[in-house]
């Protein structure tokens, strides 16, 4: 099974940049949007359809125009899961599971710490998502929890450690929370196989930072370690550029 997560910074933009070209082309099996910034009747599900892609769903914040994430997938699951369970959380429409026999698949939204407010909703967030996938995993051992974590979890994963320690997103509170969440049984897919690897999957769109090369990793593919014999790829794939954010994938036999 091909999956992959990709925050799109807003799906009808995206769509404008021939996402649905790029879709075909790359064939995956599921993917997770995040940051569709949409409201579910503002997307059209007949252009995913017209792709394979029969089975969509998305999970919309309560604010219009923010957050939110949607799977679409080729296959049909066996039961939709949307928000946690957690009202705050699911305000945002920051987390939606889809289930198949087997395989359980979420796109995860987690916040970003923009100012002193959001770092502290980012870390109680971080705080419960930990005890919901310790419980979670219990019963859906097979767990791949992509998304967009908004952390750079070591120095290889940022273009500058140094300069940007004490910026959100990079900050010891942060890189330790992921370290400790890794530890409840889930491995990092891309750095798993690719250790010594520097690639991001988000550049900021200002001084050319793409261009430059400037990046943060802040998608990530999370799998149990029960998926770890079936682990066959996890790419970054940076030509793709409908977002400041580029798709990772994540494949399994």
């Amino acid at each position: 099974m091909k999956i992959i997560s990709y925050n799109v910074n807003g799906i009808r933009a995206a769509l404008k940049k021939d996402l649905l070209g790029w879709l075909a082309a790359t064939d995956a099996d599921v993917v997770c949007f995040q940051e569709t910034k949409a409201q579910t009747e503002q997307i059209d599900n007949q252009l995913f359809y017209d792709l394979g892609y029969q089975y969509c769903y998305w999970f919309s914040a309560e604010k219009k125009g923010y957050s939110s994430v949607g799977i679409i997938s080729k296959h049909e699951p066996k039961h939709v899961e949307y928000g946690t369970g957690i009202d705050y959380m699911d305000r945002e429409g920051r987390n939606l599971r889809v289930d198949f026999d087997g395989l359980s698949i979420m796109s995860l939204y987690l916040p970003s710490g923009t100012n002193d407010a959001r770092l502290e909703f980012k870390l109680q967030y971080m705080a419960d998502f930990k005890t919901y996938v310790n419980h979670l995993k219990k019963e859906h051992p097979n767990l791949v929890i992509c998304g967009d974590y908004n952390i750079c979890h070591e120095p290889i994963d940022i273009h500058d450690p140094v300069r940007l320690k004490n910026v959100s997103g990079f900050l010891p509170v942060e890189r330790e929370w992921l370290t400790n969440f890794l530890e409840l049984g889930l491995i990092d897919s891309f750095r798993h196989l690719h250790p010594e690897k520097e690639q991001y999957s988000w550049w900021s769109y200002r001084a050319n930072a793409r261009e430059r090369n400037k990046g943060w990793r802040l998608d990530y593919l999370l799998i149990t370690q029960d998926l770890k014999p079936r682990l066959k790829r996890a790419l970054i794939l940076q030509e793709a550029k409908h977002s400041d954010h580029c798709p990772v994938l994540l494949e399994l036999d």
